[in-house]
C-alpha cells in the first residue's frame, strides 16, 4: 500500500518566530524557511522538526501551499513528489515542471474570474488609500495574476476584518460565489472560486489511484480552507491552538 500525506506548510509544518513556542528556548528551533534576501523568517519546534522526520520515513509527501514557486523554493526541506502552489492554481511535478493539464484547465475558464477580481480590488485599494496601514498585493505566479492578499502593519485580524466586512463580503461576485475570501491571522485573501487546494489534491489523488492498487492518504493544515481537502483524505492531522483546531473544538 502507498502512503501519501498532503501537507501544508506555513503554520503546520513551521511558523514565524513570533508564533514559536518551543520548548527549551530558542535554540531548539530549526529554520525552514528564509525571506528573499535570505534572512530566516519561519522555524520549526521541536515537535514539528520529529514530525518532518517522521513523515519522511514512511510517507511521500506532497506539499499544499499558498506560497509560490520563489516563496516554496525559499524552503529548507527536501521536497520530492509533486507540489501544489498558489492555493491550488498550479501544481508542479516532482521534476519542478508545471503540469500543463491543470494549468491549461484553471487558464481555459479563468478570464471571468480574474476580471471580477480586478473589479473588487479596485474597491479594495479604493479603501485601504483611505485607511493608513494597510497592504494589498495582487499574486503573480508564471506571470498569471492568481489571487489578492491585504495585510495590515498593526499585524491584526480585526483591523482586517473591517475591510472585510464593509468592502469584500458585501460585493456582488462574492454574494454569487465568483469569488471567495479567506481570513487567517494578519492575512486577508480574495481568490476566485475555480483556485483551490480541494481541486488540485483531487486531481492528485485520482492520479495516484491510478498508479497504485491501494493508497492511503493523509492530509494535515491548520486553517478553515484547508478543511475541504482534509475531507478527501483517509485521516487527518491538524495542529493544536490553530484556526481550524479551534473551529473544531468550538464546535
Amino acid at each position: 500500500m502507498q502512503s501519501y500525506i498532503f501537507l501544508d506548510l506555513d503554520d503546520t509544518l513551521f511558523q514565524t518566530l513570533r508564533k514559536c513556542t518551543p520548548e527549551g528556548g530558542n535554540n531548539t528551533l530549526a529554520v525552514r524557511a528564509f525571506l528573499p534576501d535570505g534572512t530566516p523568517n519561519s522555524f520549526a519546534t521541536r515537535k514539528q522538526q520529529w514530525l518532518w522526520q517522521w513523515l519522511a520515513k514512511g510517507f511521500r509527501i506532497v506539499p499544499v501551499t499558498a506560497r509560490d514557486v520563489h516563496a516554496f523554493y525559499r524552503v529548507n526541506l527536501p521536497f520530492q513528489e509533486e507540489v501544489v502552489l498558489n492555493h491550488g492554481a498550479v501544481i508542479l511535478d516532482k521534476q519542478g515542471v508545471i503540469n500543463r493539464t491543470w494549468m491549461d484547465s484553471i487558464l481555459q475558464r479563468l478570464p471571468p474570474y480574474h476580471e471580477k477580481l480586478l473589479a473588487l480590488w479596485e474597491t479594495v485599494e479604493a479603501y485601504c488609500h483611505l485607511h493608513n496601514g494597510f497592504k494589498p498585493r495582487l499574486v503573480a505566479d508564471f506571470g498569471i495574476t492568481w489571487y489578492g492578499v491585504i495585510k495590515h502593519s498593526d499585524g491584526t485580524e480585526a483591523t482586517l476584518k473591517k475591510l472585510l466586512d464593509s468592502v469584500v463580503k458585501p460585493h456582488p461576485s462574492i454574494c454569487d460565489g465568483s469569488l471567495y475570501w479567506h481570513i487567517n491571522g494578519n492575512n486577508l485573501a480574495i481568490l476566485p472560486s475555480i483556485i483551490n487546494k480541494e481541486s488540485a489534491v483531487s486531481y492528485l489523488l485520482d492520479s495516484y489511484k491510478q498508479q497504485h492498487s491501494e493508497v492511503l492518504t493523509f492530509g494535515a493544515g491548520d486553517s478553515k480552507t484547508d478543511a475541504p481537502f482534509l475531507a478527501l483524505c483517509d485521516y487527518a492531522l491538524i495542529p493544536k491552538n490553530t484556526q481550524l483546531f479551534n473551529t473544531l473544538v468550538a464546535v
